[in-house]
């Protein structure tokens, strides 16, 4: 009887909510640019804290209800496999803390309201592996004969996802950046006003090139060109995402096709160019090329070169392995960390000779948040 009881009580409070993200999902996001975010943090006060926690408030419970509504109508019984369930409960879990906390009147309203935004920022830690999982759970259901072209639905919709995920995180970081007392000089939050792409560049390929020693025992050199005193504002941890992604693929490439020559492996070149309107990250390899056949599919999320692909018994905890292939994710996620923020990834590829990657960073900052 009590368990019948709880059972309907759960049922009534799903169906309460359920109503609840709808209502909210229906709800106008609203973007914000790069400009007015290291406008606004420049000076953060405890009254431009307080309008940013409102802000927050009012925005965030809006575009977590959007994907949590899509989280449960995904096309192929995407949204059953166990592991997509896990991340829907995460959005749900958050919407609940979002729309549940009261309304945000003075500083110690703010300061509470920032813990609470922090510890939904760190929940959703995993959701990029476990939506990964998510997908293997779903290729293997479907078997072999599957053409990824026919996924496209998928498709899109990690895309809006994604991007939806990067701009919420975006938004919470920046916030709590902002109660920082001791920030780095030049950085506003999350944004660093001075930044040098050339030392984004040198410290990302160092990364990639210590994970390419770490597997293959031994990595191309990188050759970094550009003017390393050039500065302009972006999100650093972006840049730096972006081009360790890669050179990384650079490297391996290049380490995979030279490995058991005698030649001596070419290094991998970075050209960072300064334009009116962009800058320009030049990723150069002679890995040997993708074959044109096989470029469609370098950006989408259902297809990987690695030999092992995340799978169940995959550790998800909070250790962040990254391995040479990973899990097939990069390319995608690096394209849009760069349109994010008004700017693209392009790859140029000739098969038998090297790839070129192009990665376009908008410098005016004017552009609003895609909202998907």
């Amino acid at each position: 009887m009590v368990v019948m009881a709880a059972k309907k009580a759960c049922e009534m409070l799903s169906k309460s909510m359920l109503v609840e993200v709808q209502r909210w999902g229906c709800m106008k996001q609203t973007g914000v640019s790069l400009r007015y975010m290291m406008e606004f943090g420049s000076i953060p006060t405890e009254r431009n804290l307080l309008i940013s926690a409102q802000f927050l408030h009012k925005e965030l419970p809006i575009r977590i209800a959007r994907r949590a509504i899509e989280l449960e109508t995904l096309p192929y019984g995407l949204s059953e496999k166990p592991a997509v369930l896990k991340v829907r409960d995460w959005y749900l879990d958050s919407f609940r803390d979002m729309v549940s906390f009261p309304e945000i009147k003075g500083t110690n309203d703010e300061k509470e309201f920032t813990q609470m935004i922090k510890a939904i920022k760190v929940r959703h830690n995993n959701v990029v592996p476990m939506m990964a999982l998510g997908v293997q759970q779903l290729k293997k259901g479907l078997g072999p004969k599957i053409v990824y072209e026919d996924l496209d639905e998928i498709h899109q919709f990690l895309d809006r996802f994604y991007m939806s995920r990067i701009g919420i995180r975006m938004l919470i970081g920046q916030h709590v950046e902002l109660h920082n007392p001791n920030p780095p000089p030049h950085c506003v939050g999350y944004i660093h006003t001075k930044m040098s792409p050339v030392e984004v560049a040198q410290n990302a390929s160092e990364d990639a090139r210590a994970i390419c020693l770490q597997e293959y025992g031994s990595a191309p050199a990188v050759n970094i060109y550009g003017d390393p005193n050039f500065t302009f504002p972006y999100v650093p941890t972006h840049l730096q995402l972006m081009v360790f992604e890669l050179v990384k693929n650079s490297l391996r490439a290049v380490q995979e096709r030279y490995m058991d020559s005698d030649k001596v492996s070419p290094p991998v070149r970075i050209i960072v160019a300064d334009g009116i309107e962009d800058v320009t990250i030049k990723v150069s390899d002679e890995g040997g090329g993708i074959a044109r056949s096989g470029l469609p599919k370098i950006f989408t999320y259902l297809y990987s070169t690695a030999k092992n692909p995340l799978d169940e018994d995959c550790d998800l905890g909070t250790g962040e392995a990254v391995t040479m292939a990973g899990y097939g994710y990069g390319l995608p996620i690096s394209r849009l960390y760069a349109r994010y923020f008004g700017g693209d990834l392009q790859i140029i590829s000739m098969e038998g000779y090297g790839t070129d990657a192009y990665l376009h960073l908008s410098r005016l900052g004017d552009s609003q948040e895609p909202l998907p």
